[in-house]
């Protein structure tokens, strides 16, 4: 049997990446997936593209959350993946020293903020049932530092900790919702593309990028997402405040460890 068959999964995000490929992974399990983004076309196309619904959301606004809250009242999955590097709206400098302070809050905005609300969201949701699953999308940024994507590894720092507050206090109140945390690293989503470009030495760059990489790599968003499922399952009954790295055994070492 597939294993999310009456689970009403919330996806944030998920017009495209990581996001739609949890969404489409969660509808293949059996799940009764809503999937939610800022970008209406692009979660309008990617939600008729899996067979399921749409819903606009702009996580940074609560008032989205409480319109989500009301017309889906009981999830029993919720999945905080939407999130930005910064880099999107603003060049930068992104380090500790340069970066603006309106820059900062810009992505702790949507990263942290954004995660918070969802949180809050999910807890609401679950807690007459006492069950649920909640999967926050941190990063490999969220385990080290990254100098010049301050705000970046900051947020995700963040969503990791928060993440272990929310599985703490869910666990206090005698509710089996459970709060885990993935930490991608160099997974293969249109956000690289900038990077890696389409001209001849594409696989070159693909290649530097991931050098240092034990599995010389990059990972793939539906890697990411069979993850997912399972701490959506039930068969992760017994998994909370956990963190899960999907780095192709980027953190087992380090760049300096010997060939």
């Amino acid at each position: 049997m597939p294993r999310l068959t009456g689970k009403i999964c919330v996806v944030t995000g998920a017009a495209r990446g990581i996001g739609r490929a949890i969404a489409q992974a969660f509808a293949g399990e059996g799940g009764e997936v809503i999937l939610t983004d800022i970008d209406r076309p692009g979660g309008e196309a990617a939600a008729a593209t899996i067979g399921c619904r749409f819903l606009p959301l702009d996580v940074r606004e609560e008032a989205d959350w409480e319109t989500l809250a009301r017309e889906v009242p009981r999830a029993a999955v919720v999945v905080n993946n939407a999130g930005v590097t910064g880099f999107e709206s603003s060049p930068g400098p992104h380090d500790p020293e340069h970066a603006s302070l309106a820059d900062w809050r810009a992505v702790h905005a949507v990263n942290l903020d954004g995660t918070f609300l969802g949180c809050r969201y999910a807890i609401g949701a679950m807690k007459q049932a006492g069950t649920g699953s909640i999967i926050n999308v941190s990063s490999r940024s969220g385990l080290v530092g990254i100098p010049g994507a301050a705000a970046y590894a900051s947020s995700k720092a963040a969503v990791r900790n928060h993440t272990k507050s929310v599985a703490l206090w869910c666990a206090q109140q005698g509710w089996q919702i459970r709060c885990n945390s993935l930490h991608p690293a160099a997974i293969l989503t249109p956000m690289w593309e900038a990077m890696l470009g389409d001209g001849p030495d594409r696989a070159d760059r693909m290649a530097a990028l991931v050098a240092d990489t034990p599995l010389r790599r990059f990972g793939t968003a539906e890697e990411v997402a069979a993850l997912a499922v399972l701490l959506a399952s039930d068969e992760a009954g017994y998994v909370t405040g956990a963190e899960f790295s999907i780095d192709g055994g980027l953190l087992a070492g380090s760049a300096a460890a010997p060939g």
